[in-house]
């Protein structure tokens, strides 16, 4: 008989079914991983499925369909509910917490501390509860690794420079939930683990929440040069990193993750070499681009239109993100990519998924 076209129907079906089996895994898991449907998160689950592991469950306010095909168990909650904490760990003794906001909004700042912060410390009480033994913690290079001048090139051992990340609340956020979370996680046979990436680029990113500064520059939205300085990594390394640390990761400390510090001049020399897109050439002084940023935004907010910059992103770009990830080399065995081959194949996934592949030649 000819075979047929699967309908609508069947697909969701198969679709369901797959739910289910998936629920039915619940009590095999021994491993959980919050926000596993970000861009660091689904390179982490698909690591582990693709070694092999079958007792994984991803905790995600919303189930995609890529996450259901992997068989992995799901589990629909929110970090910040006590409850849904409490059901995600049962049976856990593992926990891979990367659930998160993105935002350099300051409307967002109340969302990102009680994600951040309130949601680190129920999953923590509820973990603790329930016997879990490791949790390997998300963090951001930027709660430490931050200069005025560039002349340092912060380690582990830095000093948190909350007179600069507390102008921002999603570095400061983070800073307070790697805080909460050594508090809460804590005791005999407990690990905590914190890892510290960089500007997480490469392919995957399908919620901009990393790489949009290259999809700007593409998309010729940049018009002057940052004075300041860059760090970055590939997800799909930092993915493996986090990997090591849960096996090899001290309690208590923390982790930096960076393959390369350029100043933005040469960062965005390297994408117009990748792009043919022209580097912006003007160069602005730090004080003078930040108040023209303000001010922009201020008037197409009066406007009540969207404003065309983020003095944020603007005033952020001022300062240098340089970091030092020889401990993580030491300790986990962290071995970056080439950053040419990580820009590359970032360039080819937004020019494929968000500009057309023939946006700006191949």
């Amino acid at each position: 008989m000819p075979s047929r076209t699967p309908t609508k129907r069947t697909a969701r079906m198969t679709t369901g079914t797959k739910r289910r089996a998936a629920i039915e895994k619940r009590q095999r898991a021994v491993t959980l991983i919050t926000g596993g449907t970000g861009f660091l998160g689904s390179h982490l689950v698909r690591q582990l499925i693709e070694e092999g592991a079958k007792d994984v469950r991803v905790m995600a306010t919303s189930i995609p369909d890529w996450l259901v095909d992997l068989g992995v168990e799901t589990f629909a909650g929110s970090i910040t509910n006590a409850d849904d904490n409490k059901r995600a760990v049962e049976g856990i003794s593992e926990i891979y917490h990367l659930a998160g906001k993105v935002s350099r909004e300051r409307k967002d700042a109340r969302e990102m501390y009680d994600i951040h912060v309130e949601g680190t410390r129920l999953l923590c009480d509820a973990a603790k509860a329930a016997g879990v033994k490791t949790i390997v913690l998300a963090s951001t290079s930027g709660t430490i690794a931050v200069t005025k001048e560039g002349d340092t090139v912060p380690d582990e051992t830095y000093p948190v420079p909350l007179d600069i990340i507390s102008r921002w609340p999603y570095y400061a956020s983070k800073a307070y939930q790697e805080m909460a979370a050594l508090e809460r996680f804590h005791g005999k046979g407990l690990r905590l683990v914190i890892v510290n990436p960089s500007l997480l680029l490469g392919p995957g990113d399908d919620r901009l929440s990393s790489t949009k500064l290259i999809l700007d520059f593409m998309a010729r939205k940049i018009s002057a040069v940052p004075t300041g300085g860059v760090s970055f990594v590939d997800a799909r390394d930092a993915a493996r990193s986090f990997r090591a640390a849960m096996k090899k990761g001290r309690h208590g400390e923390r982790y930096l993750l960076g393959a390369a510090n350029w100043t933005f001049s040469k960062f965005f020399g390297r994408l117009e070499r990748l792009t043919k897109v022209s580097a912006p050439r003007l160069a602005l002084p730090s004080k003078l681009a930040i108040t023209g940023a303000n001010l922009l935004d201020s008037l197409f907010k009066q406007w009540d239109l969207a404003s065309p910059v983020e003095p944020g992103a603007i005033e952020m770009a001022q300062y240098f993100w340089y970091l030092n990830c020889s401990k993580a080399a030491r300790e986990l065995g962290f071995k970056p990519r080439d950053p040419g081959e990580t820009l590359h194949d970032t360039v080819s996934y937004l020019r494929e998924n968000f500009l057309g592949s023939n946006a700006f030649g191949k």
